[in-house]
């Protein structure tokens, strides 16, 4: 049986305890291995994958995007719902809010952020006007609503290559440029994710205000100390999402190449 929705998150989010009969995977495919764990709740078959590892253990920069996303596809998964710590850019987006997150601006620099790299797969320039998923991230919204959790129904991430954190005056860059949020791992997952014709959302949890608007210098500590706070929350979103996720897929992700190629 295909397995259908994965949870792409870390430290926080995932809860053995949410699940029944639990177990790992470690899945091989031309871009590498990937640790999956797979669970049951309530008869569905779910699959959770840890994108920095155990332990917190892969920067950003050195996450393996492709074999990652190369590893959901093989499991049949047609649905991704990823989490992300972030900093906020904005006075209207404070430590412990959570956002939808709708578009990206890319500032990464050495990450492979295609499966389409010529040779025999060809090339594929692949439209991104809608880069996370409409229909997911309006089951999302609703799920939230039902539950009184309050989250911001669009925003821009800036993602960047990190380690490590931001200046001040990048972040005044990117706020003149429209950005939101800055993280360090939307792309190139939501891009590979599009090219696998997974549909793909980002629920954004805001942990701190980037460096030049914190008043305080930026600690990773301070970002699972906000993670920790909120889990139960956010465990508590996805899983009414999963308690209500229609059977059919309502968007265009599902044929984002079928008229360019195939992975």
């Amino acid at each position: 049986m295909a397995i259908e929705v994965a949870i792409i998150g870390g430290t926080g989010v995932y809860d053995p305890r949410l699940f029944s009969d639990l177990r790992d995977e470690l899945l091989e495919n031309e871009y590498g291995t990937t640790s999956v764990k797979i669970g049951l709740y309530k008869g569905k078959e779910i699959a959770f994958l840890n994108r920095h590892g155990a332990g917190h253990s892969v920067p950003p920069h050195l996450v393996n995007y492709r074999a990652n996303i190369k590893a959901l596809k093989d499991l049949g998964v047609q649905r991704i719902f990823a989490t992300a710590a972030v900093g906020s850019l904005k006075q209207e987006f404070p430590p412990g809010a959570f956002v939808l997150v709708d578009q990206f601006l890319d500032f990464t620099k050495q990450r492979e952020s295609t499966f389409f790299t010529g040779g025999e797969k060809g090339v594929i320039h692949i439209d991104m006007t809608e880069p996370y998923c409409p229909h997911l991230r309006e089951i999302i919204a609703q799920a939230a609503s039902r539950k009184g959790i309050e989250i911001a129904k669009g925003g821009v991430y800036v993602c960047t290559e990190g380690p490590r954190f931001e200046t001040p005056a990048e972040i005044r860059m990117y706020r003149s440029l429209g950005g939101d949020l800055v993280g360090m791992t939307s792309v190139p997952e939501v891009v590979l994710a599009r090219e696998a014709e997974i549909c793909y959302a980002t629920i954004a949890m805001v942990t701190n205000f980037a460096a030049g608007i914190s008043p305080t210098p930026l600690t990773h500590t301070e970002v699972l100390e906000t993670m920790a706070q909120n889990a139960s929350k956010l465990q508590t979103l996805l899983l009414e999402v999963m308690d209500n996720l229609p059977q059919e897929r309502n968007c265009s992700c599902g044929r984002a190449i079928s008229d360019l190629g195939s992975l």
